[in-house]
């Protein structure tokens, strides 16, 4: 018996401490899979990592951004109207791009039986 393979797309979060210098280190990932109703987010930050990039950089900051993300997934009322919307465009807000510290990067795809399981697999191998 062969089980399913879904399509999913994923984006990888970058924090970008200082956008003129266009450095940035991976601190998360966003995989959307249609075909699973699935939406989530994975992230680990780097303290250490992030500082060396850029002593100021507010890791904290950081980190609410990246709870937020988690929210808007998972599609919890206090990350507001975002939240409210359809998996997809969800997934469309947090693959935009911003002028922020926080963003995403390209829009990659696969496929996959298990969404779960591919974005922990991508989060450890992408942000480490």
């Amino acid at each position: 018996m062969s089980t399913a393979r879904l399509p999913y797309q994923y984006v990888v979060l970058r924090c970008v401490p200082r956008p003129d210098r266009e450095e940035f280190v991976n601190v998360g990932v966003v995989l959307h899979c249609q075909g699973a109703d699935y939406l989530a987010a994975a992230w680990s930050v780097d303290r250490d990592r992030l500082r060396a990039l850029h002593p100021g950089v507010d890791v904290d900051q950081v980190c609410d951004a990246l709870a937020f993300v988690d929210l808007v997934c998972r599609g919890d009322e206090r990350a507001g109207a975002a939240a409210r919307q359809s998996l997809g465009q969800r997934f469309g807000f947090l693959k935009a791009p911003r002028s922020t510290v926080l963003q995403p990067g390209p829009v990659h795809g696969g496929v996959t039986d298990d969404p779960a399981r591919q974005l922990e697999h991508l989060c450890e191998r992408l942000v480490g």
